[in-house]
């Protein structure tokens, strides 16, 4: 990669200058932090008024496309009131979209805007439209806690987390495919063509294509030969068929389903039925089974971003999926049900985005998270899970918005042991016990939720985790 890697903040100055230079102590505590999680150096420019970081931006701007760098963008209601901050995230809207990423920009909410919570202003602005569907980071809470506290810490550490991810991890993904593409020129397989509106005449190559067949007519009988076969950057296409057999992803891959859902299954008996651990990958439109012979999840996502999409998974033995360790998958549109532990377990920094997913017939909470874990759920229909809806623990945090969370057998959100999510928009009804049940130093943000027809009531929040817990416009 040519340069180092770097971040540009894209503030308000006057916001930094309201909370007595707290923006610019973020951003030198958030280097620090990247630093020290990585080891390399790590400068975030701050003043776009400052010459030396205007001569850097336009450096940095101006460098190959494979020099990847991040904008932070600090979001408050002056935000959207900034051409020159509109200008900044314009820019790197068009870098994202030249190089196929959609991760260089990671928006910190730091004062509410009405740009990103009212639906019709948000759906009106380009920016905030764009900003909304990204994983943002909420710092709302944390806008008046010394950042020395452990709160604050740890929020910066996932941030850090992250950016080191963006910056790190991809890069041999980027390193390797100009030499798989180079192999592979000329191929009969491969076709290259020009697209209308690249610079410099690039050009797009399809990937090397894979094709699994258990009847032998494809290329493989099995899934794990063609992973083992394929470069970083190839697809491999899963015709239907019983697999009997664990997946380890361990390099950048796309594993496409071809065929109906139901008819092409991966079951897996000693072990996960997929193991992700490589920066970045895709799998969709496959059934993932764990049947229970050991202790095993269904899918097990340890590092980086994979994009999980359109599958039915479950488990007879943990949770069906587990997210740790900072990976940050995406998880959309699949069915996950019927696991004998939770639907999903986010533990140990584990991060994610969970969007319009079935989440139901679990037999403990439909999503669990614990120990730092930290996913945001947005339009997730979570319900008829034996225990609670969600189960935040043991120093939880996430973030739950635009959820349905209904017929649960305990309550639709059970908080405890540290456990802090922040709770938006969400319906939570007709669960078994209470729609919020908070004890053991608990605590959260609830907001604008439909908190009705739960047996229980709406809340039963222990007296000592009062102090923790912030409500407005729930209804009750």
């Amino acid at each position: 990669m040519s340069g180092e890697p770097a971040a540009f903040m894209s503030y308000v100055r006057f916001n930094d200058q309201h909370d007595a230079g707290r923006l610019s102590q973020f951003r030198e505590r958030l280097a620090a932090e990247v630093r020290a999680q990585t080891g390399e150096e790590f400068p975030i420019f701050q003043d776009r008024n400052d010459i030396a970081w205007g001569q850097n931006w336009q450096a940095r701007i101006d460098e190959a496309l494979d020099a990847v760098s991040l904008l932070l963008v600090i979001v408050t209601p002056s935000l959207f009131r900034s051409a020159p901050c509109r200008a900044e995230v314009a820019r790197f809207l068009e870098r994202e979209e030249k190089l196929g990423r959609q991760d260089l920009i990671l928006p910190v909410y730091y004062i509410t805007a009405r740009e990103m919570d009212d639906p019709q202003l948000c759906e009106g602005d380009d920016m905030a439209r764009m900003l909304a569907t990204r994983q943002h980071a909420d710092w709302r809470e944390l806008r008046f806690e010394p950042l020395t506290s452990p709160a604050v810490g740890k929020a910066t550490e996932q941030l850090a987390l992250r950016m080191a991810d963006t910056f790190w991890r991809p890069q041999a993904i980027a390193a390797a495919r100009p030499a798989r593409r180079a192999e592979t020129a000329g191929a009969a397989t491969e076709s290259t063509e020009p697209t209308g509106d690249t610079a410099g005449g690039t050009t797009r190559t399809e990937p090397p294509t894979h094709v699994v067949d258990p009847y032998h007519r494809g290329d493989f009988v099995t899934v794990g030969a063609a992973i083992a076969k394929a470069q970083p950057g190839d697809r491999i296409l899963v015709r239907p068929g019983l697999y009997e057999e664990s997946l380890v992803v361990d390099k950048p891959l796309e594993i496409l389903g071809d065929g109906p859902l139901e008819d092409i299954e991966i079951r897996a008996d000693q072990a996960s039925a997929l193991m992700f651990q490589a920066g970045i990958g895709r799998v969709t439109n496959l059934t993932l089974r764990q049947t229970g012979s050991v202790q095993a999840f269904a899918v097990k996502i340890v590092q980086g971003r994979l994009e999980l999409e359109g599958c039915d998974i479950s488990s007879q033995s943990l949770a069906a999926v587990a997210i740790r360790d900072g990976a940050d998958p995406r998880l959309r549109r699949n069915r996950i049900h019927g696991s004998r532990q939770a639907g999903v377990f986010v533990f140990d920094g584990g991060l994610g985005t969970l969007e319009d997913n079935k989440i139901t017939g679990n037999a403990l909470a439909a999503v669990e998270i614990k120990a730092a874990g930290n996913p945001t759920l947005r339009r997730n229909q979570i319900h008829h899970n034996r225990q609670s809806g969600v189960f935040v623990h043991d120093g939880g945090l996430g973030t739950l918005e635009d959820n349905e969370i209904t017929g649960n057998g305990h309550a639709g959100m059970r908080i405890t042991a540290d456990g802090i999510p922040t709770v938006r928009n969400n319906r939570i009804n007709g669960n078994g016990y209470q729609a919020v049940w908070i004890d053991g130093g608990g605590g959260g943000v609830f907001e604008g939720n439909d908190l009705t027809g739960n047996k229980r009531g709406a809340w039963d929040i222990d007296e000592d985790c009062e102090p923790n817990v912030t409500r407005s416009r729930n209804q009750e």
